[in-house]
C-alpha cells in the first residue's frame, strides 16, 4: 500500500493528479489547511468583519445578491443573509452525482478559497476539509448549475451541510439529513459570518471538478483506444508501417508521435504482422487503421490543452468579490465558466472522434468482404450464428450518442436572474456531458476489443505481439472464445468493466511496459 502524503492547501499548488486520487481513494491523501495560509486568511477576514460593520454597499456583504444587488441588508440581517443564500440557492434537482464528483468539488472549492482572496474564516475551510476526512459526502443533485455566477446550486448543496442542514449521500446513495451524520463524528455545524455563505458558492469548482475527473479518465481511454487499433491491425493483417518513427516525424503532432509510438510497441515482434510483411493482399491500409495515430494524437493535443486549462483554474481564486491585497474589494467576472466549458466542449469532441474511428474497425473487423479472410461476424458458423452483428449496432448506437454529445453546451446561454446575469457558459452542462460521452467511448471501445480478441483467435496458429496477445488473453479468461451464439449483453458488459476499470491496458503495460 502506497504512503499516504500530505497536502498542504495554500502552501502548493493543488495538483491535478492529487485532486483525481482525492476523488477516487479519499484515504490516499491527507489534505491539511497550512498555518501559515490560516495566518494570512485572518488578516483578510478583518477586513470583511469591518466592511460588514458599515453602511457603504459591498456585494453580498451589505446587500442582497444577483438582481437583489440593490437591495441594502440591514447590520442585524447581514449574518442571517449568509444563510438564507445557501439554503434558496440549494434549489437542485435530479439524480445525485457521484461520490467521487462530490469530493472533487469539496476539494476544489476548499483549496480556491485557501487562495487568500474570499475573506472566510480559515474554520470555513477546515469545515471542509473535516467532511472530506470523514467522508461526510453531501448529496448533490445533477441539475442547477448554469456555470457563470459559480456553480451555485451545487455548491449550495455542499455549504449547507457545513452548517448541519441539507442532505448527504446515504449508503444507498438516498439523501439522508446531514446533523446525525456531523454529530456521530463531533463536528460542530458551522455558523457562517458575513460573506461566507456567498464565498461557499459563488466558484467554478463544480465544472473544474468534473473535468479534472474526465481528463484523468480520457487519458485512460486514449491509451486505451491505442491498444483496441493494435489488436484491431493484427486482426485484420494490417501493416505497422503508417506508425514508423520516420513517418510521423514528417508531421510532429506531439499526440500523434505518442499514439504511433504506443502502437509500435504493441505490435512489435507480431508473428500476425511479419507474416504477411511483404504480402500484395494491401497496397495501404483503409484510414481507420492507418490514421489512428493522426485522429488519437489529435484527441491527446486537446486533453493536453483541457489539462492545461484546469491546472491553470486550480491554481486561481474564484470569487465576486474579491478582497485584495491593499484592502479593496472588488466585484470581478472570475466566476464564469467560459474557459472550462470550451475545454469540455472541445474534449466531447475528441472523445467521439475516438469513438467513431474505432466503431469503424469494428465494421471492418466483422464484414467478410473487408477483413481479410476472416469469418462473417467472427462466429465459425455464420448463418446459423449470428456472431457480433449486434454488438456492432450497439457501438453504432453510441458512436451516434457520442456525436449528439459533442454538440457544444457552451454556445446555449440563457439569461436569468431578472437579465442580471444575461450571459451563462453552461460549462456545467459541458462536463455532465463529457462524462457521459467517456462513457459511451469505453463501450465502443469495449466491443472493438472483444471482436479484435475474437479476430486473434482466427488467425491462430499465427501468435500476436506480447502487448495485444496480454490483452486478448485477459479478454478471453473472462469471457467464452468465439463459438456458438451465447447470450451477448453479459460478455459485453464483462469486457465493458475491464477497459473502464483500467484492466485492458493493465495487461498491454504488464507485458511492454507504460504506455505514453
Amino acid at each position: 500500500m502506497n504512503a499516504v502524503h500530505t497536502v498542504w492547501l495554500g502552501r502548493q499548488p493543488l495538483r491535478l493528479d492529487d485532486l483525481v486520487t482525492i476523488a477516487e481513494r479519499p484515504d490516499a491523501i491527507d489534505v491539511r489547511l497550512a498555518p501559515e495560509t490560516s495566518e494570512r486568511l485572518q488578516a483578510k477576514r478583518a477586513l470583511v468583519d469591518q466592511l460588514s460593520d458599515e453602511a457603504r454597499p459591498v456585494y453580498g456583504v451589505t446587500t442582497g445578491f444577483g438582481a437583489l444587488a440593490q437591495t441594502r441588508i440591514p447590520a442585524p440581517a447581514r449574518r442571517a443573509l449568509q444563510h438564507a443564500l445557501v439554503r434558496s440557492h440549494a434549489a437542485g434537482m435530479g439524480a445525485p452525482l457521484p461520490r467521487p464528483f462530490v469530493r472533487a468539488m469539496m476539494l476544489a472549492r476548499a483549496n480556491s478559497l485557501a487562495q487568500g482572496y474570499s475573506g472566510v474564516r480559515p474554520v470555513v475551510i477546515e469545515q471542509l476539509l473535516a467532511l472530506l476526512r470523514h467522508d461526510i459526502i453531501p448529496y448533490v443533485p445533477r441539475y442547477g448549475s448554469l456555470g457563470a455566477s459559480g456553480d451555485l446550486a451545487p455548491l449550495a448543496h455542499i455549504a449547507l451541510c457545513l452548517t448541519g442542514e441539507g442532505w448527504i449521500l446515504g449508503p444507498d446513495n438516498t439523501p439522508q439529513p446531514t446533523a446525525p451524520a456531523l454529530i456521530a463524528h463531533g463536528i460542530e455545524p458551522l455558523a457562517l459570518e458575513a460573506k461566507e455563505g456567498l464565498a461557499l458558492v459563488n466558484g467554478t469548482d463544480g465544472m473544474a471538478a468534473l473535468l479534472a475527473l474526465a481528463c484523468a479518465a480520457a487519458r485512460r481511454l486514449f491509451k486505451t483506444a491505442d491498444v483496441a487499433c493494435a489488436m484491431s491491425v493484427e486482426a485484420l493483417f494490417g501493416t505497422d508501417r503508417p506508425f514508423a518513427p520516420e513517418i510521423q516525424a514528417l508531421r510532429p503532432h506531439p499526440g500523434a508521435l505518442a499514439s504511433a509510438a504506443n502502437i509500435r510497441r504493441l505490435l512489435a515482434n507480431s508473428d500476425i504482422v511479419r507474416s504477411h510483411r511483404d504480402s500484395p493482399h494491401l497496397v495501404q491500409d483503409a484510414y481507420s487503421l492507418r490514421c489512428h495515430a493522426q485522429v488519437a494524437g489529435a484527441a491527446r493535443d486537446t486533453l493536453t490543452f483541457a489539462e492545461d486549462v484546469l491546472g491553470r483554474e486550480l491554481g486561481a481564486a474564484v470569487d465576486n468579490p474579491v478582497i485584495l491585497d491593499d484592502g479593496r474589494v472588488e466585484s470581478t467576472g472570475n466566476f464564469h465558466g467560459e474557459p472550462l466549458a470550451f475545454a469540455a466542449d472541445f474534449l466531447s469532441i475528441a472523445v467521439a472522434e475516438i469513438g467513431a474511428i474505432a466503431e469503424r474497425r469494428i465494421d471492418r473487423l466483422l464484414d467478410p468482404t473487408r477483413s481479410q479472410g476472416l469469418p462473417a461476424f467472427l462466429t465459425p458458423e455464420p448463418g446459423v450464428n449470428s456472431g457480433l452483428m449486434i454488438a456492432h449496432y450497439t457501438a453504432a448506437a453510441l458512436a451516434a450518442e457520442c456525436r449528439r454529445l459533442a454538440q457544444p453546451a457552451s454556445v446555449e446561454s440563457l439569461p436569468t436572474s431578472a437579465m442580471q446575469e444575461d450571459h451563462v457558459s453552461m460549462g456545467w452542462n459541458a462536463a455532465l456531458k463529457l462524462h457521459e460521452a467517456l462513457d459511451c467511448c469505453t463501450r465502443i471501445l469495449a466491443v472493438e476489443v472483444l471482436a479484435a480478441t475474437y479476430g486473434q483467435v482466427f488467425r491462430r496458429p499465427l501468435e500476436p505481439a506480447a502487448g495485444t496477445g496480454a490483452v486478448a488473453q485477459l479478454v478471453l479468461d473472462h469471457v467464452p472464445p468465439p463459438g456458438p451464439d451465447l447470450f451477448l449483453a453479459p460478455i459485453l458488459a464483462t469486457v465493458e468493466e475491464l477497459v473502464r476499470e483500467g484492466a485492458v491496458l493493465a495487461a498491454a503495460e504488464r507485458a511492454i511496459g507504460p504506455l505514453a
